[in-house]
């Protein structure tokens, strides 16, 4: 996975983690819709834990979402003109958008994004991810690799994106056990010690009674202990009756306010129309499978580095990535071979964001709320270096390579 996202260009990354951000938030938290609805009665977190891991069965799930999202904002993308940047600005993904959400008793799911230039469509049916983008008429489709002895699969040819699937039931709200299983959710005391292991690492808040979107609803906080990162926190609820998340929020050391959040302004439970899961794309869109390597193999971070790096086959003629410092506030460094005359992928993207000077090099900076990412090309290796600190540590850091 690590080798197949240092390839792609910064718009499919861009894409591709705006996927993984909506798709993520979406399936595991319908978000906050502060309102006059019911309250729960307070209690320990471990007892509100427990309390949703052993709630009823819920078939599914229905609701009204409005995604916030300001993690580009003023990171000037489409200055330059426009072409790849432009559409990326604008995309309601990165820009925010409301839309509804769909969860089936299988884990099937289904997020539609509303805007002025056509609907996001985010669907997984179990096995496949894919996210249909209107602006730009684009399906992007991704199969995760299987943990099974059978191998992992690859994309259906031909397919028209549709999200049904006829694959083994998923995680997620009224996911049905496998036959036979024999799992069980941890007791009350279990629960506690693993929050007193989290707690070593992170400062963990109790669980606030709330409502979301007119449902009580419990709200816990984690903030990483370690200093130097720009993350500040993430925040998560989920209904004290049918242990079903509704929020998840991240936050920034910059702001009070959430950088991104998926806010649930309806929400209802059982299993929705089998036609709200599925979604077809016009005939004639463009189709982009993003398939991960056959092989990956680890390698050594390079000089000064702490952590882990890995590299490809191909004697040295894949990227190397390393990492450098330690925690939430380290840097990763991808460090890839260029061939004389090449032209770098997403090229285009990176020449329209702002520009400053590593040593005597012109570099092209993207500055986020939740982090900042760098690339420069100096004596045939282009450098990507990025981390979820200030553009000033990184800008150094870049200096000191």
């Amino acid at each position: 996975m690590t080798s197949l996202l240092r390839r792609l260009p910064l718009s499919r990354l861009l894409a591709v983690s705006a996927v993984v951000v909506a798709v993520g938030v979406g399936a595991a938290a319908l978000a906050l819709a502060m309102g006059s609805g019911p309250v729960p009665p307070a209690k320990p977190l471990a007892d509100a834990v427990h309390d949703a891991l052993t709630a009823p069965h819920v078939d599914g799930v229905s609701a009204r979402v409005t995604l916030t999202n300001h993690l580009l904002e003023g990171a000037n993308l489409a200055s330059g003109g426009g072409g790849e940047a432009s559409q990326l600005s604008t995309s309601p993904l990165l820009s925010g958008a409301s839309g509804r959400l769909w969860i089936g008793p299988e884990g099937h799911a289904r997020l539609e994004l509303q805007s002025e230039k056509g609907d996001t469509q985010i669907l997984w049916n179990g096995k496949t991810a894919q996210m249909y983008d209107a602006s730009t008429n684009t399906l992007y489709r991704y199969t995760p690799p299987q943990n099974s002895s059978g191998g992992s699969p690859t994309p259906s040819s031909g397919s028209n994106g549709t999200g049904t699937s006829s694959g083994s039931a998923g995680s997620g709200p009224g996911a049905t056990p496998n036959t036979g299983s024999t799992h069980q959710p941890p007791d009350v005391a279990k629960i506690e010690e693993g929050i007193e292991h989290l707690k070593k690492h992170a400062i963990v808040s109790g669980a606030t009674p709330t409502d979301v979107a007119g449902q009580p609803a419990y709200t816990v906080r984690v903030a990483p202990r370690e200093t130097g990162s720009l993350i500040a926190g993430a925040e998560i609820s989920w209904d004290a009756a049918h242990g079903a998340p509704l929020r998840a929020a991240i936050y920034s050391t910059e702001s009070a306010s959430p950088v991104i959040e998926l806010a649930a302004t309806e929400i209802s439970y059982g299993p929705p129309a089998s036609s709200a899961l599925t979604f077809t794309p016009p005939a004639n869109a463009k189709i982009e499978d993003l398939t991960s390597p056959a092989k990956q193999v680890s390698g050594t971070s390079g000089p000064g580095a702490s952590g882990t790096g890995a590299s490809g086959s191909g004697g040295g003629e894949k990227p190397h990535v390393s990492t450098h410092g330690n925690g939430i506030a380290s840097i990763v460094l991808v460090e890839s071979p260029v061939k004389p005359g090449s032209k770098a992928p997403g090229a285009s993207t990176l020449e329209a964001l702002p520009k400053v000077d590593i040593n005597g090099v012109k570099a092209a900076e993207l500055q986020t709320a939740l982090g900042t990412l760098l690339s420069f090309e100096r004596s045939g290796v282009r450098y990507l270096v990025a981390g979820s600190v200030t553009p000033a540590t990184i800008e150094a850091f870049a200096r000191s390579l």
